[in-house]
């Protein structure tokens, strides 16, 4: 019985640890609202593609639509941080949900009545493309609005958890609605599913000033590239995710090809593919969550990044559907740790003045790659080929992996400096550090420091 009973405790402890952050009531309003509609947008994600696939079976169209819908964010990012960071984020939040709301309400409407064009998806993907280069850096940085300091990191991992939680359901939901009754239902529902989040932020209790910037809004954008330029940890960090997005993540605009033409399995082998992936995210954001520390973390990118190109290259090499399934489950984990963890380790070291502009070089990163990648994943599955397309980004992203996984050691002294200076465990000011050179100069690895 006592070995019982401290079993229950350490599961109930981890359990409080992995969604601490829900114990604040402005997150739990958050992550529900989030939920719902983001189980939509997957919906809405997989029956776009399988539509423009339908109507053209052009993998260039593919990834030409994956281009017009992530472009913005590679474009317009820098000012949807530099607005984050003068203006409330809870009600840009709020007014950009709106937007995506209309849109998906929009492209519902020409597919329903059967009078929707390749170039209206065009139009569309490039709209909601403009919407999210300003919602996601204001809604990252709102994040430490929502629960502080103290579980920032936690609601981190636990959003991704709930981004890919929705991935589960929402791919294998579109692939049925698409083949019984058509992609237009799919966009109707998520346009509904907006109300959710909407309907949360708004019941919010939270306070988010707009805040004063001096100068222009120019000059807040060149502040904010210039201290990730200088902040050694921070520019390698988005240096690898900037590669992986752009030669690794491609890999889910030629899911359609792999669904139709390799695994022969239409558009409901499409929803079980990409909710493969989905357990995959899941499960690596969940590990995340139930980490209490930052230390390791750094390491755990590097590795992730390596093994996440490995996965995709098991992947293309499959021909077998429920072993390529399989296969995108590590695919989905490898890749969700790099991408959580390097979101989690920046918003670590950066000052909450910075944040939404910092937030908008990751989505520059992160998003605002991924259209280059599509482009030109769409132009070699032509004449290389879905699986050797594949192949080859994974080998740069195995590439970029070894690559920071070498700087590691000089990076750790820096990223711990940098983390202590933004309050998460006391330590000197930033203003301090950068006038040292700990940020901006070559360094070594002090004795004994813990790792990040």
């Amino acid at each position: 019985m006592p070995v019982n009973s401290s079993a229950q405790t350490s599961a109930v402890s981890r359990w409080r640890t992995t969604f601490r952050a829900l114990r604040h009531g402005n997150f739990q309003l958050f992550f529900g609202g989030q939920l719902i509609s983001l189980i939509g947008t997957w919906m809405q994600n997989i029956a776009q593609a399988w539509l423009v696939y339908r109507m053209t079976h052009s993998p260039v169209l593919l990834g030409a639509i994956g281009f017009a819908g992530q472009i913005p964010a590679f474009v317009a990012a820098p000012f949807g941080g530099a607005v984050a960071d003068r203006w409330s984020r809870h009600r840009l939040v709020i007014a950009t949900q709106v937007s995506s709301m209309i849109l998906a309400f929009i492209l519902a409407a020409l597919t329903l009545t059967d009078v929707v064009k390749v170039w209206h998806v065009f139009v569309l993907a490039l709209l909601l493309g403009i919407v999210n280069a300003f919602d996601i850096p204001a809604r990252q940085a709102f994040m430490v609005e929502m629960v502080g300091k103290e579980d920032l990191m936690n609601a981190i991992a636990l959003n991704s958890s709930m981004f890919n939680g929705a991935r589960i359901i929402g791919p294998a939901v579109a692939g049925i609605l698409v083949a019984k009754i058509g992609e237009g239902w799919c966009f109707f529902a998520n346009a509904i599913s907006y109300i959710a989040v909407i309907a949360g932020l708004l019941l919010m209790s939270v306070h988010s000033p707009a805040r004063a910037a001096a100068g222009t809004a120019l000059d807040n954008i060149v502040e904010g590239f210039g201290f990730v330029r200088s902040a050694i940890p921070i520019r390698d960090l988005m240096l690898l995710l900037g590669l992986v997005s752009l030669v690794a993540m491609p890999y889910s605009v030629l899911m359609p090809i792999f669904a139709d033409e390799i695994l022969h399995r239409g558009a409901n082998g499409l929803g079980i593919l990409m909710g493969a992936t989905g357990v995959g995210a899941l499960l690596g954001a969940l590990s995340l969550a139930a980490r209490s520390g930052l230390r390791g973390v750094g390491r755990l990118i590097g590795i992730s990044a390596l093994f996440f190109g490995a996965s995709l290259i098991a992947f293309a090499w499959s021909r077998s559907f429920w072993l390529s399934a399989g296969l995108l489950v590590p695919v989905g984990f490898f890749m969700m740790s790099q991408t959580t963890s390097s979101n989690t380790l920046i918003q670590a070291m950066v000052p909450d003045h910075l944040r939404g502009r910092v937030m908008a070089v990751y989505t520059m990163m992160f998003m605002g790659m991924a259209p280059f990648g599509s482009l030109f994943a769409g132009a070699l599955a032509k004449p290389l080929g879905a699986p050797l397309t594949i192949i080859i980004g994974a080998i740069a992203c195995m590439g970029g992996a070894l690559w920071f996984l070498l700087r590691l050691p000089a990076f750790r002294v820096v990223a711990r400096q940098m983390v202590l200076s933004q309050g998460l465990a006391g330590g000197e000011p930033v203003q301090e550090i950068a006038t040292t050179g700990m940020i901006s100069q070559p360094f070594s690895r002090a004795e004994n420091e813990p790792q990040s």
